[in-house]
């Protein structure tokens, strides 16, 4: 199939490793030019050279940046047909320990972040009637996993705002979507330090995720033919999530 990706422009943040990199280097492949956003500016430029991206450096989690880097990526590849808002995971933790600055720093570095980065995205794709938002969340914003307060609730709630905003901007053939991992060989998974063996178990598909399994659905709901596919949570998970 053609995603009719050839000549599309998209920035992906945290696109310098995990399911970011992954997802960047699948929409370089269908011929899209791609701007990737992190934090660390040296494994940035490395993977930025790597795979062919534009890099652009930012801290996302400080009020404006979001905004800023959208801005920067506008005007290297002229225009913005894709964003891919993949912000990391918050810090694990039980409500009892967490305290009000982890909260705000969570809220700011996952959820404005979020809002800030489709805000400056979404008039110029209004304004062509074609765009493609993609908010990588977890399937933690489905079903809550043990020690992880601040993604459950948080990510929970970018749920809300994607399906309402899609509502918002379909007229204008902009479409606003959900990717929830489940448990896929990233470095962030090597941080929950998760026993793998326990975990294969609990997966239907007997085996953990591949950044490059969760890129494939991202690059389809970037797409052209996926255009009629909006305001939706979808799980790429190997049938881990319970729920209907």
């Amino acid at each position: 199939m053609d995603l009719g990706l050839k000549k599309r422009t998209a920035l992906v943040l945290g696109g310098s490793s995990g399911l970011g990199k992954a997802v960047a280097q699948v929409l370089i492949a269908e011929g899209a030019r791609v701007a990737i956003c992190a934090r660390d500016s040296q494994r940035l430029t490395a993977a930025a050279a790597q795979l062919g991206a534009e890099a652009l450096a930012a801290d996302l989690s400080v009020p404006g940046a979001a905004d800023e880097v959208v801005r920067a990526a506008e005007k290297r590849l002229g225009q913005l047909d894709v964003l891919v808002v993949n912000t990391g995971g918050p810090p694990p933790g039980l409500f009892d320990v967490l305290s009000d600055a982890d909260w705000r720093a969570a809220f700011e570095g996952l959820w404005m972040s979020s809002v800030g980065a489709i805000r400056a995205a979404l008039p110029a794709m209004r304004a062509r009637r074609w765009g493609r938002v993609l908010v990588i969340t977890s399937v933690a914003a489905r079903e809550p996993v043990a020690n992880l307060m601040l993604s459950n609730s948080l990510r929970a709630g970018l749920h809300g705002m994607v399906n309402a905003l899609s509502k918002e901007v379909a007229g204008d053939q902009v479409t606003v979507n959900a990717l929830m991992p489940g448990y896929t060989l990233t470095e962030r998974l090597a941080e929950l330090r998760l026993d793998e063996a326990k975990l294969i178990s609990q997966i239907p598909a007997r085996r953990i995720g591949t950044p490059q399994d969760f890129a494939a659905v991202a690059a389809f709901l970037a797409s052209g033919p996926a255009g009629y596919i909006t305001g939706q949570a979808i799980a790429c998970d190997g049938g881990l999530l319970q729920s209907i």
